[in-house]
């Protein structure tokens, strides 16, 4: 849909896999509808990227704080995050509404904060250990670093330069980025959404192992992460 050089490459089995291991299972149905709001959530998700840019109209103008906001709340952390977490807790049959709200709580954030960081690592990332080579700039994508602008003269320079497929067009989006100071302004926004996260994790999950949301939150200062850790942690983005 938006021409990436590389996707996972599969296809959805899910209700397949989930008819013929969990038919008989009393949680069956809280699965079933599980999956498909997760589904309905993600298609509104990618809607609203879609629409927001086009291929082949930059409107900067749409690439608001608030528009962005809901196309990673819906496009990613739905399914990233919350979907593994309410499906496990369905099977273990703690599936009372406050448990599923509490944890939710806790990882519509975190697919934010992932997110977020995704579309860092696009530009400033190394690839070696992310295993991606960012195109935001060249798709014309709704992310974090471009809705950071605030003068009209960078306003200027980002409708010449985004959605631009020459590299000096490209190096001028990065170097005006960095001009905005915007990889300190990340790791700035990157130690305050962990503690931010770690006092959520402590208020909310409880029932729910702390252990669960710990492990998610491994995407923490993924930069730096291990070329050998699960892979998982290295690609999977949107």
């Amino acid at each position: 849909m938006d021409s990436s050089l590389t996707r996972r490459g599969q296809i959805s089995c899910i209700y397949h896999l989930l008819k013929l291991y969990c038919r008989e299972q009393p949680y069956y149905l809280n699965l079933i509808e599980l999956f498909l709001q997760s589904s309905y959530q993600t298609e509104i998700g990618q809607t609203l990227d879609l629409i927001t840019a086009p291929q082949g109209n930059v409107d900067l103008g749409r690439f608001t704080e608030r528009r962005y906001k809901s196309i990673e709340k819906y496009k990613i952390a739905f399914y990233s995050f919350y979907l593994p977490v309410a499906a496990v807790t369905y099977m273990a049959r703690t599936d009372g509404e406050k448990q599923h709200a509490n944890a939710k709580k806790i990882l519509l954030e975190m697919g934010e904060f992932f997110q977020i960081q995704d579309d860092y690592l696009d530009l400033f990332g190394d690839p070696s250990v992310t295993c991606k080579f960012g195109t935001d700039i060249q798709d014309n994508k709704s992310c974090w670093l471009v809705v950071q602008w605030a003068t009209p003269e960078q306003y200027k320079i980002l409708k010449e330069n985004y959605q631009q497929k020459e590299a000096e067009k490209v190096a001028r989006v990065k170097a005006l980025y960095e001009e905005l100071d915007l990889p300190a302004v990340f790791l700035q926004y990157e130690e305050d959404s962990h503690s931010h996260f770690m006092g959520l994790t402590e208020q909310y999950a409880v029932p729910l192992p702390a252990a669960i949301f710990l492990g998610l939150h491994a995407t923490y200062r993924r930069m730096k992460v291990d070329p050998h850790l699960p892979p998982y942690i290295k690609i999977n983005s949107r």
